[in-house]
């Protein structure tokens, strides 16, 4: 958590009596939203692949007096949702409900349309469409019928702002941006609030995963100065569930200052 903002969120907690949901949890935007609404007073439920990394976030978050359970599971196989959001709904410390869900698992993939390696188009677009698209539709129904709720979906600004440099991956988040706002206009009128943020370029594992040459990406945007940190993406989603409930922020971009394209 940003240095500036421990002492509001140790005095205040406006997630209290809450319970949250965040995929992709064992690192980077993730993790450090888990714990920012862990120490704004939800409980979190946290899912990734990586157990032994979820098990020790959640040991973390404990340790400063939070609530969490960890699940592991991937994001892209409809039978992992369902476990996760049941085994959500039996968990008696989050209240055997939940609240917010942070749709943030995903992946990437380095390169264009010519130069991506075509083999891993398929699991692009089953974690980053279709997993999410079935975790945003499952929470959402039970949202409906609750009358409140939270949807937060993980974007990227490539997939308002397309780069032949990842074209493939930008397509995919510009089908996870449809489906948002086809989604927020579905349930806007049960109470129910699906927001969008795209984060720019944010310094953590994603590079390296998705099958970029670290050093000469780095070195193609040292121009933009200093990157953003997953932190920066975390406060923003703090900041947009804790708007008034007749406020939903459709939509956000968080950019570092430096960076022009995309």
């Amino acid at each position: 958590m940003a240095a500036q903002n421990k002492g509001r969120y140790k005095s205040n907690k406006p997630l209290t009596g809450k319970t949250a949901i965040v995929t992709g949890a064992s690192s980077g935007i993730g993790k450090a939203t888990a714990m920012i609404l862990a120490q704004a007073g939800a409980a979190v439920v946290i899912q990734a692949r990586r157990k032994d990394r979820l098990v020790k976030l959640a040991s973390d978050i404990e340790a400063k007096g939070g609530k969490a359970l960890a699940i592991s599971g991937d994001a892209s196989l409809t039978s992992d949702t369902d476990r996760l959001l049941e085994k959500t709904l039996e968990w008696k410390p989050g209240g055997r409900k939940y609240d917010i869900v942070v749709v943030n698992a995903g992946r990437g993939l380095a390169g264009g349309t010519l130069s991506s390696d075509h083999y891993q188009w398929e699991e692009v677009y089953h974690t980053n469409v279709l997993g999410a698209a079935y975790l945003m539709r499952s929470a959402a129904k039970y949202f409906v019928e609750r009358k409140k709720g939270d949807i937060v979906v993980i974007g990227s600004v490539v997939g308002r702002n397309i780069s032949p440099f990842s074209a493939f991956y930008g397509s995919s988040k510009f089908a996870v941006g449809a489906i948002v706002e086809g989604l927020r206009q579905e349930v806007c009128s049960h109470g129910v609030r699906v927001s969008l943020v795209m984060p720019g370029i944010v310094k953590s594992e994603f590079q390296k995963v998705a099958g970029y040459n670290e050093d000469n990406f780095y070195k193609g945007i040292a121009h933009m100065g200093k990157l953003l940190d997953p932190q920066a993406i975390a406060d923003g989603i703090y900041w947009l569930l804790t708007q008034p409930r007749n406020v939903n922020v459709s939509g956000i971009m968080i950019r570092p200052t430096g960076q022009n394209y995309p």
